[in-house]
This record gives structure tokens, sequence and C-alpha cells, in this order.
């Protein structure tokens, strides 16, 4: 394959010397059924009895042979930015699905440049590099004797859009803009484009004219730009959704469907969120259930530079029936899915049903003559095949979906780990990093980013030995510092552990022998590079410095100093390891006599990030966080599942069943328990439980509760406390969280996975100076808790 910059810069030189022709469009007239029929007349007007002298047969109705087509969809692990790499992904589909023998293939949505470039789309540079992308891409045959549907920006009349390109035979046919903006959560799309409206006059069509290196190349001038759908010369029909459109509640897809089109294409940029591929697919079959149709999704997998991944799971849906499903989570950078379909039996589904018939001749009727008219003849382009033809009936060919597959939706334990694991693989192959260095104190949160870098070695491993010169292969040794031309291996997901994974236990006098003894076991087990030591000589440096500068000399509340001095000497600790961290990361590697650096990782979680119980710049400040999203309770039932799957890892189900402890204050040996190894534990100091905390956070970002619609929620669903039970608990959620919102300014990036997520940089857009008396918020909470009968005496009996 050539390379693609250097065929870039001989295309920009390049001139061509033929004029550039324009594409004729036209829009298909029904079809006429043609008889070929030989009668005479007698006299008196009447009927020959005379045998016809022609076969039967050629009475027949001429129509297309077949009714079959085999459709092709993708997972891309797109980048930011990185067309070249972009470009060469695609180009590699649209290889496979040829091979498959598919006449249609469908890509993820602005596939050419990568969704998440955000600011970038601001930049015509970006559009510019999209167009000689694809210049490329049709260059080097893609669509030949494939109809491709790409996803790109475009710049159309000084607006940008995000638009569905769609090629055969190295020409455009149409450029689809999208209609809906995805505006919600992570997601920003209204900043960058705007949302296409069909112009009321010229029956809704534009012309866009192509860029001239593009004209010169291939002999197109421009191209039919609008909501128009594909009508090929047997008869197939191709129409576009795009992403967003499916969710809204005039989904495009209706719209196409009472149009006749019997093949509809969401290419997508979906990331992941726990227990939300299951409302995507359940859309998707609802779709082509309600309307009928074959209805191909296609998505981007992995992380293309940003805090979200992108789940995959592209899949083929017809009359509600899923008959091909691409893996959700992968660390594979092309994933292509195909299905061969019988077009027949979309039509005779939506036959069936007379309400359908019912609404699609109203919607022609209320057109008039432009009933049908967004559809745009393409009448040299045949997409289905005769099963006849042997040329045509390749072994590669899928064989015709006559059953359903059943959903494959992993269980949330199963997203928490297979996600991030994922998504820390491409951080760590595309960064250039040697490694990841991880503070494992032997609790559930650090054992869970331990555990999540175990299941990236188990996935690597695996794909690396299953085709050692592919690519996952070639980034895990050059990852692994391995020579990048031998054909080297790990031999297990430890061997590969032991050279990406470096964790240490950073103990205290305050530390107890309980959780380094997990840590050293659990490093064991993975294979990490472990180390356990203790930093009471850094913190009793800092304090001796302290007290030469002032005099005083803090001790811990227990030992009878105040809450403050007792704080100031918990976070030291806390904040003397993050600077541990980030030594060992800079230097290990070459203690070990290896190159490169190593990736810090934070174990924060999603519920400690709500409530602020976390040190400013302690190990919750890192170069990344894989569970800054997840909650407590998802965390020990992964852990718990992944103690079942993998018998090495039995350390894990003792770590999830621990009650989790700081352990920065001194051991109290008359309340220390034996499961906690410490008598400081999380939930005493927060004066909550996770639990509760999950309940806070799911009200305050999913439902949009402020204090007081959160307390009168609370009153039914805590229903066995008492309302000023509830009123004192709401108030003291609401009182920290204000206090110690600052502390999500500085948070380090995490992996997106939960919808509550309190993220400030991207997902969580709020203030983080609060007045945290909440005066009038208090004020009605009490004013209710005040009108009710009941006391907390009567709610006890």
């Amino acid at each position: 394959m050539p390379n693609i910059t250097t065929a870039i810069k001989r295309l920009r030189t390049q001139t061509s010397s033929h004029q550039p022709t324009t594409m004729t469009t036209t829009y298909p007239s029904s079809p006429t059924r043609q008889f070929h029929r030989q009668s005479s007349a007698t006299g008196g007007g009447a009927a020959s009895s005379k045998p016809l002298s022609t076969d039967i047969s050629s009475y027949a109705y001429t129509r297309t042979p077949s009714s079959l087509i085999t459709l092709a969809t993708c997972n891309l692990n797109q980048w930011a930015l990185d067309f070249d790499g972009n470009a060469s992904r695609i180009l590699t589909s649209c290889q496979i699905a040829k091979d498959q023998h598919a006449s249609y293939r469908l890509g993820p949505e602005l596939e050419l440049c990568g969704y998440g470039c955000e600011d970038h789309f601001l930049e015509q540079d970006t559009f510019d590099h999209c167009w000689e992308s694809l210049v490329w891409l049709l260059d080097e045959g893609a669509s030949d004797g494939l109809v491709c549907d790409f996803g790109m920006p475009v710049l159309h009349g000084g607006v940008r859009y995000n638009c569905r390109v769609i090629c055969y035979n190295r020409r455009v046919l149409l450029i689809r803009p999208k209609t809906a903006m995805a505006d919600n959560g992570n997601y920003r799309e209204g900043r960058y484009f705007t949302a296409y409206t069909a112009p009321s006059t010229g029956g809704g069509s534009e012309r866009h004219l192509l860029p001239t290196h593009f004209a010169n190349k291939f002999g197109q001038r421009d191209v039919p730009f609008g909501l128009h759908y594909i009508t090929c010369a047997d008869g197939t029909t191709i129409g576009c959704e795009s992403c967003e459109e499916l969710w809204t509640p005039k989904s495009s897809h209706i719209d196409l469907a009472l149009r006749g089109v019997e093949i509809i294409g969401n290419g997508s940029g979906s990331h992941h969120e726990l227990r939300k591929l299951s409302t995507r697919m359940e859309l998707m079959i609802n779709a082509t259930r309600k309307c009928g149709g074959v209805y191909l999704y296609s998505n981007q997998r992995g992380c293309d530079g940003s805090r979200t991944y992108y789940d995959g799971c592209a899949m083929i849906v017809v009359n509600g029936r899923i008959v091909a499903q691409a893996p959700q989570f992968d660390v594979q950078d092309v994933h292509v899915v195909t299905a061969t379909v019988d077009l027949d039996d979309v039509r005779s589904y939506r036959a069936s049903q007379p309400s359908f018939g019912i609404q699609a001749a109203r919607l022609a009727t209320e057109e008039g003559s432009g009933g049908g008219g967004n559809g745009l003849l393409c009448d040299d382009i045949h997409l289905v095949f005769d099963p006849l033809d042997v040329s045509l009936s390749g072994k590669n060919r899928p064989k015709v979906a006559e059953e359903g597959l059943s959903l494959q939706i992993a269980a949330p334990e199963e997203e928490c780990c297979l996600g991030p694991a994922c998504w820390l693989w491409d951080f760590l192959r595309r960064s250039g990093a040697a490694g990841f260095f991880l503070p494992l104190s032997g609790g559930a949160d650090s054992s869970s980013v331990a555990a999540i870098v175990a299941v990236m070695c188990i996935l690597v491993t695996k794909a690396a030995r299953d085709d050692p010169e592919g690519n996952v292969a070639q980034d895990c040794r050059r990852v692994c510092r391995q020579d990048e031309n031998s054909l080297w291996v790990p031999a297990t997901p430890q061997e590969m552990g032991n050279h990406v994974l470096h964790t240490t236990f950073m103990g205290t006098d305050n530390s107890s022998e309980v959780t380094k003894s997990r840590a050293k076991r659990l490093g064991d087990a993975i294979g990490s590079y472990h180390l356990s030591i203790k930093i009471d000589l850094m913190v009793s440096a800092v304090l001796q410095v302290f007290q030469l500068a002032t005099g005083h000399m803090p001790r811990f509340l227990s030992r009878g100093g105040t809450m403050s001095e007792d704080l100031a000497l918990q976070n030291i600790q806390a904040r003397l390891r993050m600077v541990t961290a980030y030594l060992m990361a800079q230097l290990l590697p070459w203690v070990r006599g290896r190159s490169g650096f190593l990736l810090v990782l934070g174990s924060a979680n999603v519920d400690e990030g709500l409530r602020g119980y976390m040190t400013k710049y302690d190990c919750s400040s890192a170069d990344l966080n894989p569970i800054g999203a997840i909650s407590k309770g998802d965390l020990k039932r992964m852990l718990l599942f992944l103690s079942k799957k993998y018998p090495d890892f039995d350390v894990l189900a003792e770590i999830a069943n621990a009650p989790p402890t700081a352990e920065l204050r001194p051991i109290d040996a008359a309340t220390a328990t034996a499961e906690a190894g410490h008598s400081q534990t999380d939930e005493d100091d927060m004066g909550m439980t996770y639990e509760e905390l999950g309940y806070f956070g799911r009200l305050r970002k999913i439902s949009r509760c402020g204090p007081v619609s959160m307390f009168r929620k609370l009153l039914v669903t805590w229903s066995h406390l008492s309302p000023s039970e509830v009123a004192s608990k709401v108030k003291r959620f609401f009182y920290y969280y204000s206090l110690n919102r600052h502390k999500m300014t500085t948070i380090t990036p995490a992996y997106h996975a939960e919808a509550y997520s309190p993220d400030d940089n991207r997902f969580d857009l709020r203030q983080f100076l609060y007045n945290t008396k909440w005066t009038r918020q208090f004020a009605v909470i009490d004013d209710i808790v005040a009108q009710h009968p009941e006391t907390d005496k009567d709610k006890n009996d």
C-alpha cells in the first residue's frame, strides 16, 4: 500500500488534462409492467380463437431475478486527527467487506478525522485533510464495486455540517448532512456543527461543489447535497440516519421507511456508559420491528484521545431481529460484520401491516406528485446478487440469516473491567509510554485499577498470541520494549503484566499488615513489578521543616490535637504518596534497565469524587484514572466477578469484602476489626454510606434534583427513616458536596462510565464556589419537616 502522506503531496501538485464533468441526477419513476401480447381482430369485433403463437412464459412480468444482498458494517478504532491511520483502517474495512462479497459498507460517524476532534472541527485544516483522505481512499479502490458510506465533516455554503458521504466506483453519489445534533452529557456537536434543514424551494435539493483536487482527479465537479436516499438500478434503496437522529422523537428512519427505503445505515459515534447498550439496541430493534427494514449500525470502538471510550457493537438488524453483531469491547483496530439478507422479507413484512401501508400512502398523497422525490436514481449500480451465479456465491459470503441472534450484552461488572481495560490499552500504546505505575494500597479502589490492568494484559496477550504478526502483537512488542522485528509475544498475561505494570505499597506507621499483605498477593497474582516501602522518613522530614519554621508540631485528634491538625497530618501522608508515585514513574524503567516513562494511575471512585472524600493532590492526582466514574458498589461487584472468573485472583474477593479504610490515622487497637485491619473506616469518616452516595449522585445528576426535590423523593424511597433523618442526610451531602466541589476542577482525567459522574471538565458543568449554607433550600426542607406530624419516636415505633 502506498504511503498516504506521499500520495496526498503528489495529489496537491497533480493537474488533469480532462475537464470535470457533472454527475446527472434523475428521480425514479414507478416501475412499469410490460406485457408483450399478440392479438388480431375479426369482423364484428369478435376475438379470434386462434392459439397464441408465443409461449406463455413470455407474458411474465419482467423483474429482478433476485432480492438477496450482502451488507457490511464495522467497528473502527479511530484516533482524532490521525488522518493517515484513520484512512488506513477505513481501507482495511472496505477490503474485508469485499472479501465477504458485500456490496454496501457502512462506517462510523466522522470516521475520516475521528469523532473526538472537538474544537479542531473549527479549523479549516480538518476539513481539507478529510477531503485528502477521501481522494486517497477512492484512488486506492475502496469504493470499486462497493457502495461506501463514509462519515466526515463538510463545509457547505459557509456552514459546517456533520455528513455522510456515499461513494461508488470512485465518485460521490450523495452528501447527506445530519439533522439533529447531540448536545447532552459529553456531547457538544452544536458547538462545531449546524443541524441541517432542507430548503423549502427547489424540491429540497442542493448541489455541493467538490474541491478542485477532487474534480481534477476524478472528473466530478459537484454532487447532490441534502436529505436524499439512493435508488439503485435493481430497485434497492439505501437511506441514512446519523447517530442522534435515532434517539429523537421524530427519527429519520420513520420517514425513510414510509418512502419505501429498505436499507438504512446509521454511522455513529456513541461512547460507552454503564447499562447504556441495551437502550441503544432496543431503539434499533424496535425501529425495524415497527417499520420493517434492514438497519445497519456502525460505531467507533476505542479511545480516540479523551475520557470517553466508544464501545463498538456494530450490528445488522432485519425486521426486529439481530442477524449480525460485533463485539462491544476488543483490542483489535478493525472489526467487520456482514450479513446476507433477502429484501423480499422486508417487502413482505411491511405489506403484512395494513397500518404501515395506510401511512405510506398518506405520505405520498400529502406530497402529491412530489411523493418519493427524495430518491436519487443511480441506474448503473446493482447491489443484489443471483444465488445461481457461481461466480457470485463465494465461500466467504455469509448465508442468509434465518434466525435472529440473542442479544450479547455484558453485565455491568464485566463492563466495569472490559471498557477501562481497552481504554487503558489505547492510551498506553498511543502515548509511547513503557507502562503504568500504580500506588497499590490493598484497598478496593487501587486493587480495582490493578485488576483492570490485569484484564488488559489478558486481552492483549490472547490477541497477540492468536496473531503474532498482527497489529496488536506489534504494539505489544513496542510497549514491552522487545525487538519489533521479532515475533515475540508474552507467554502469559502475567509476563506482560511484569513488563507494563509497576505497583508499590507506600505504608506508614498507620498502615496495617493486612492491607500490605493483600497488595503483595495481588501484585504477585497479576505479575506486576511490586515494591513495599515506608514513607515515614518523608513525613517526618516535612513535619520537622514545619516545626523549624513555626515552632509548632501538629498532633492527631486522638493524641490531643485539634481537627485541623489531624486533617493536616492525614493530608501530608496522602500528598507525599503522590510525589513518590511520580518519582517512581520516572525512574523505575531506569532502575530496571529499560527506556521510557510510566503513566501514573489514579484510583478515586465516582462516589468519593462526588462527596469530595479525597485529599487534593494526593494519589487521586495522576495521569489517568480508569475508575473515576465508577461507583464503589459496582467496583466491589467487579472484584467478586473477577475473583470467580480467574481463580488466580482469589485475593480480590477478600479485598471486596473488607471495609474501606484510608489508614491515615493511628490504629486504635480497641476498635480495629480483623476485616479492615484498622480502626478508621471511610463510611464513618464521611458520615454516610457508599450506597447512600449512589442515591445522592443519581438524583443530583441523572434526575436533576436540587436539595428540596431530592429530599422530597427520598422521603418516599427511604420511608423507613423519619423526615428529620432524611433531611439531615440530604443536608450533610449537599454541604460536603459544595464544600469540596473545587476538587473536581483538578480531577485526573477519568474513564467515563457512570451517568452521575461529577467530572467538572466536560460532563458535569457546575460552579465550584458555593454558599455551603444553602440558606433558601435548607429552610424549605425544614418547613416540610415541620409540617409532618410524625416524630422520630413515632417513626421508630
